[in-house]
């Protein structure tokens, strides 16, 4: 089991890499102490957990049943108690092995699971009014409906249900090692799986076929689950969000893509270049450039600055590499990570979250120029003393396709 620090060097991908490990028990202890910690600070008295990965996070319980909205699944949090909420076809799996939590189930749909849900609450309080906060905010956007809304805030203080997403990523935002190992993991999938399928890509391929190959490739490599990524082949006309076309890769064209596999839940969130045909001479140089930049600004995070000195670093830095504008579409150059694909903070001018111990950022300021793209997005946790890369580092030369 991966408890301590895993060096990247040791992790082999392929089809022999077993599932991800449980989630260790004294773990689950250590999370909902730092919640209730956090609920008593915040003066709530349970908080219900409707967002897939929050219940997963709290309780390590998988379901197959997430892939559909028919029959929710939800979770209630309090100061003593962790109570599942589901379905009766979720009874086998959550019994079929010992769990840290409690279950009530409901025979039907949502406004079934609503109507459990809420004489949970009632039963475990009493029929006194509580202070209820749910998992509807920034960077969390749970299941559920207005119903259960409704009658949520009939049972709360106040008539109103609160915003618990500040409670829960005070807690979410400070990773364990475990945690960092399962992270680790991942990128060490999607890495091999670009390698390899950059080293077979040629010229005249399609968007879609390289896209197909490195998705199944991902799978091979060990991941659970590899949500739809970008593969783009542009020269100029970069549409980040667009799915992979039958576009063939042309000389001149930059392969630009960001992965989204997953290991234990923990997604790979990096992005990957390459280019078809031998890069000219300034593009060698800003490609250089660009990357130390990226590697300089990684080391110098450390616990105790806020996410806005880091990016005033980086502003100093930029200006004064003076390579070209800096991609101004999305206003930060990096992000937490963790569970979700994008976590908060925000490394921008704005964001004055003081950076931890345990936290992890993607930094990766992106320089559109003449046709080209040059990104390398670095993976660090940062740690008491530093930082720790999560992932190989980006190569020192683009990789080719001819």
């Amino acid at each position: 089991m991966m408890t301590e620090a895993t060096r990247i060097s040791d992790i082999n991908v392929g089809m022999t890499l077993p599932p991800a490990p449980d989630v260790p028990l004294a773990e689950l202890e250590q999370r909902l102490s730092r919640v209730r910690y956090e609920m008593e600070r915040s003066q709530l008295d349970a908080i219900v957990l409707t967002d897939i990965k929050n219940v997963q996070y709290f309780t390590d319980f998988f379901t197959l049943s997430w892939m559909y909205k028919a029959r929710p699944v939800f979770a209630l949090l309090t100061a003593d108690d962790l109570i599942v909420i589901g379905s009766k076809t979720e009874q086998k799996n959550i019994s079929y092995k010992p769990r840290s939590f409690n279950a009530v189930y409901y025979h039907g749909y949502l406004s079934e699971g609503v109507a459990a849900l809420s004489e949970t609450v009632q039963a475990h309080f009493g029929g006194r009014t509580v202070r209820l906060g749910i998992d509807y905010g920034q960077d969390m956007t749970g299941l559920g409906s207005l119903e259960m809304i409704t009658t949520l805030s009939g049972l709360s203080a106040g008539g109103k249900v609160t915003d618990a997403t500040p409670t829960l990523w005070k807690v979410r935002l400070i990773k364990s090692d475990f945690e960092a190992n399962l992270k680790k993991t991942a990128f060490a999938i999607v890495n091999d799986a670009f390698d390899r399928t950059i080293a077979d890509a040629y010229l005249g391929m399609t968007e879609i076929e390289l896209y197909r190959r490195m998705q199944a490739q991902m799978f091979l490599n060990g991941a659970e689950k590899a949500d739809p990524i970008a593969m783009l082949f542009a020269k100029g006309d970069f549409v980040y969000s667009r799915p992979p076309s039958d576009r063939r890769l042309e000389k001149g064209h930059y392969v630009w893509t960001d992965f989204r596999a997953t290991y234990g839940g923990y997604p790979a969130d990096r992005n990957r270049t390459a280019r078809g045909g031998q890069p000219s001479d300034w593009e060698i140089e800003t490609y250089s450039a660009v990357r130390e930049l990226t590697h300089t600004l990684c080391r110098s995070v450390k616990a105790g600055m806020t996410c806005a000195d880091v990016y005033a670093n980086f502003a100093s830095m930029w200006k004064e590499l003076d390579v070209g504008q800096v991609y101004t579409a999305v206003t930060r150059i990096g992000h937490g990570g963790g569970f979700d694909v994008t976590e908060p903070p925000s490394l921008s001018a704005t964001d004055t979250t003081v950076i931890e111990p345990g936290m992890i950022f993607h930094i990766e300021p992106k320089l559109e120029r003449e046709g080209a793209v040059f990104q390398f997005e670095e993976v660090v946790y940062v740690r008491e003393n530093g930082i720790e890369f999560l992932s190989e580092l980006s190569p020192a030369a683009i990789p080719v396709i001819s």
